[in-house]
């Protein structure tokens, strides 16, 4: 654990993911600049109105009861996964960071918002490779949220 968002540790594996959500809860993934800029904001805008919502945008990583046995690694990669494209598609500086927080409420496409954030780790790019093969090899055809045209 650290004490603010300049001395974050990094996370390098999928497994170190999933071992984090095993043993912890009310974790998120947060697509951005990162936790200096975010956490100087309080709060994400809705891109299409610039409403300020009363928390940041973030992806529960937190396991549903109905995955119940299922193995850890695949949730995890797909959470990762979901919004994979957001490097591509906005500042290609946005990089994925693990954060704490207690959700305060829904943003305009039906994500969590979070208050009381903590920065727990970067998310090192290679997970994000790691996730996207970890879904290539499934069985589905998976794509990220924004789909590609």
């Amino acid at each position: 654990m650290t004490n603010g968002p300049g001395d974050l540790a990094t996370l390098h594996s999928l497994e170190e993911v999933a071992d984090r959500i095993r043993r912890e809860r009310r974790l998120y993934v947060r697509w951005s600049l990162g936790p200096g800029v975010d956490l100087s904001a309080t709060s994400s805008r809705d891109e299409l109105t610039g409403v300020p919502l009363p928390g940041l945008s973030a992806s529960p990583l937190d396991v549903e009861s109905w995955w119940e046995d299922r193995p850890l690694r695949i949730w995890a990669a797909r959470r990762l996964y979901d919004y994979c494209h957001l490097p591509r598609t906005r500042s290609g500086d946005v990089r994925p960071w693990l954060l704490r927080g207690r959700e305060c409420g829904r943003g305009p496409d039906n994500e969590p918002l979070v208050n009381d954030v903590e920065p727990l780790a970067w998310i090192d790019p290679r997970v994000i490779d790691e996730a996207t093969r970890e879904i290539e090899r499934q069985p589905g055809p998976w794509g990220p949220v924004r789909r590609k045209p």
